[in-house]
């Protein structure tokens, strides 16, 4: 099973390449994220006419996750489970579903909350998001079933996933909280699905459109497939598809995909 994960920066101003893409690469499972439109205006059935099963999780102009599957979806969750004390959240920035293909696998699409600027509200939202991310991985994890949680964490892991990373040291993505959460993620007993397949050095995932960051390959790697242990077990390959970044009209993202043998 191919389970993909994309930024896309607005499926409709971007839909011609999207679907390009998807028509080539045909992922059985793909998420989505930074779609910038409510449900009715996701692009529902060109996705549909490709063959997958759409579940859309939107928001006018801003955030917004979809999941596409080419198998039957169940147990689909949009937004993430509150924390006692926690204040209502209405960005649209989690979905999650079973999918049931050869053997079940949950699949989680997330895309984090930027954070900026740091010593803000908006910093504060991002490390309660992962809090409470944490908190209910954690309790996933209990059904010791394959489990994907895939997306733009807007977190850059190690200094090897920053070209220059004095650049980002005043960034809430390369913050020590932020940092410091995502590994508390991972020490549930997740695996980074890149690290674990390839590791390379310099796998990014976004180029700013400024700064001559794409030519420059000043890039990062925030975007990130994290593996429960049954799903680590069956991890053959991930690909960064860097390719996209370089069409007319990119989003920022690429895509990266993971393949489970399932």
């Amino acid at each position: 099973m191919r389970i993909a994960t994309w930024n896309v920066n607005s499926v409709n101003a971007r839909l011609e390449n999207v679907l390009a893409w998807f028509e080539a690469e045909a992922p059985d499972v793909a998420v989505l994220q930074e779609i910038k439109c409510v449900d009715e205006k996701f692009p529902a059935e060109a996705f549909e006419r490709l063959g997958y099963n759409v579940v859309v999780h939107g928001q006018k102009t801003y955030n917004g996750v979809a999941l596409l599957s080419k198998h039957p979806v169940e147990d689909v969750r949009k937004g993430l489970p509150l924390l006692d004390g926690d204040a209502e959240d209405e960005q649209a920035r989690y979905v999650e579903a079973v999918i049931s293909g050869p053997k079940p696998v949950r699949v989680i699409g997330i895309y984090l909350p930027n954070g900026n600027p740091i010593g803000t509200e908006k910093f504060a939202y991002k490390l309660s998001w992962m809090r409470r991310l944490h908190e209910h991985a954690k309790g996933l994890l209990a059904f010791e079933e394959p489990l994907v949680i895939a997306g733009d964490y807007n977190v850059i892991p190690e200094v090897e996933d920053v070209a220059n990373p004095e650049a980002w040291l005043s960034d809430a993505l390369f913050q020590p909280e932020s940092r410091a959460a995502f590994r508390a993620l991972k020490n549930l007993g997740f695996t980074d699905a890149y690290m674990q397949a390839d590791g390379t050095p310099g796998g990014y995932t976004f180029w700013d459109y400024q700064a001559g960051a794409w030519p420059r390959n000043l890039g990062i790697r925030i975007d990130h497939l994290l593996l429960s242990p049954q799903a680590a077990d069956k991890l053959a390959e991930v690909k960064i598809h860097r390719d996209e970044r370089d069409k007319e009209k990119p989003s920022d993202h690429v895509p990266v995909v993971a393949t489970l043998r399932l």
